[in-house]
């Protein structure tokens, strides 16, 4: 029968496919997705407007010149103001004026992290000026972020100095300046010449931010110092609102070099901002200008006619019987920060112990250049200079010329 099951037909595989049956129910047809939420609303034509103007806005400050900067090495990340108008610096070696333009800005930038010290020497050695340095750079955490500047007279070779001294400490850093340039920047026509050139000597620390605008906390050494503490510390002095520190000297007493009658009537007759509303105490301990910390931000512009005033008012004159200038010591008369008293320098190494102080005398023998007494007085020389200065550069630099 054509119709019929034939078993043999798949005997061979033993599969066969069951046909499907009319009746199964075939799936509804698929209805179209909905959205489950709202559609994103549509912004305001005055909001875009107002956003494409603020971009624009953003867009334009990035031409503006920069005003401030941050040091990436600087923990605290402070921002430091660029001043475009801040005077060339000064150096020992002979430089272009277009270079030294040129390099004005990243000159300001390179300082943050710096620490700049200064002294100064009328009668140049360069073997004391040597273990200032090296004593110091010795005493360091971080050597290489020291800076030294020495002010030499103008009767000096600069350069010779400066080369000599590189021989000695070739990975230091450091340059000689002439005095030349400070006189021109301090003796003006309506200055008091005269007066400024017999105690140039004194005054010079007061006028490095004169002398250099983008100085803003430098240290003052004594060149006949023998550093044994760390300077940086120094550097992390909070002066507040002061515009130096120093360590007291109470070993010299303000009434000791003042007449008080005359400092009395003065303080009654004169209405100077710089004089004392409060009475001066004759047994005030005077500070010790050898190691002078200064905020230059903070320094009076006009700090050197206050000194000049006071000079001229007591009637001190230009010699005096000692190395104390009481016109310096009124000028800053309770405006100043006292140091902890290890920053003191000692006029004589057998009066301290090494380990009780931070800053010793000079103790070697030293270049006499003029009449002065105190030069000339034979002193007792030691052994702890020789510690900074090997007998080959003792000869070396010993020579002048």
């Amino acid at each position: 029968m054509a119709g019929s099951y034939d078993p043999s037909a798949s005997s061979g595989s033993g599969l066969w496919r069951r046909q499907p049956s009319s009746s199964t129910p075939r799936p509804p047809p698929a209805e179209p997705l909905r959205a489950d939420i709202d559609p994103p609303p549509r912004p305001r034509p005055a909001l875009q407007s107002l956003a494409f103007g603020l971009i624009v806005l953003l867009g334009c400050l990035q031409f503006l010149p920069a005003t401030h900067f941050r040091d990436p090495t600087d923990p605290h990340r402070n921002w430091i103001p660029l001043d475009p108008n801040r005077s060339q610096p000064i150096s020992a070696n002979s430089r272009t004026p277009g270079k030294e333009e040129h390099s004005a800005v990243t000159k300001r930038e390179a300082d943050v992290g710096k620490l700049h010290i200064f002294s100064w020497m009328d009668c140049l050695d360069l073997r004391v000026l040597a273990v200032l340095a090296n004593s110091t750079l010795s005493s360091s955490r971080h050597p290489e972020n020291i800076f030294f500047h020495f002010f030499v007279s103008e009767t000096e070779d600069e350069k010779l100095s400066y080369y000599k001294l590189k021989v000695f400490l070739p990975r230091s850093n450091l340059e000689i300046i002439g005095l030349k340039e400070v006189k021109e920047k301090l003796i003006s026509p309506t200055s008091e010449g005269e007066f400024i050139e017999s105690v140039l000597h004194e005054i010079v620390p007061f006028a490095i931010p004169s002398i250099n605008s983008r100085m803003n906390k430098f240290l003052y050494v004594s060149p006949n110092t023998i550093v044994k503490g760390n300077v940086e510390e120094l550097f992390d002095v909070d002066l507040g609102s002061y515009t130096i520190a120093a360590a007291e000297d109470c070993n010299r007493r303000l009434g000791d070099y003042v007449n008080f009658e005359v400092l009395n009537a003065i303080q009654r007759t004169e209405a100077k901002t710089w004089v004392s509303d409060k009475p001066y105490d004759k047994d005030a301990c005077l500070p010790d200008f050898n190691v002078l910390l200064f905020d230059a931000r903070k320094l009076d512009n006009n700090l050197v006619d206050v000194i000049a005033w006071w000079n001229k008012i007591l009637n001190l004159g230009t010699q005096r019987p000692n190395q104390v200038n009481p016109a310096i010591a009124l000028a800053f008369y309770g405006r100043y920060l006292k140091l902890p008293a290890f920053w003191k320098h000692h006029r004589s190494t057998p009066l301290v112990r090494e380990n009780e102080t931070n800053v010793l005398p000079f103790d070697g023998p030293k270049r006499i250049c003029s009449n002065d007494k105190d030069q000339q007085q034979n002193f007792d020389h030691g052994s702890l200079w020789k510690t900074y200065l090997t007998p080959k550069f003792d000869a070396v630099l010993s020579h002048t010329n």
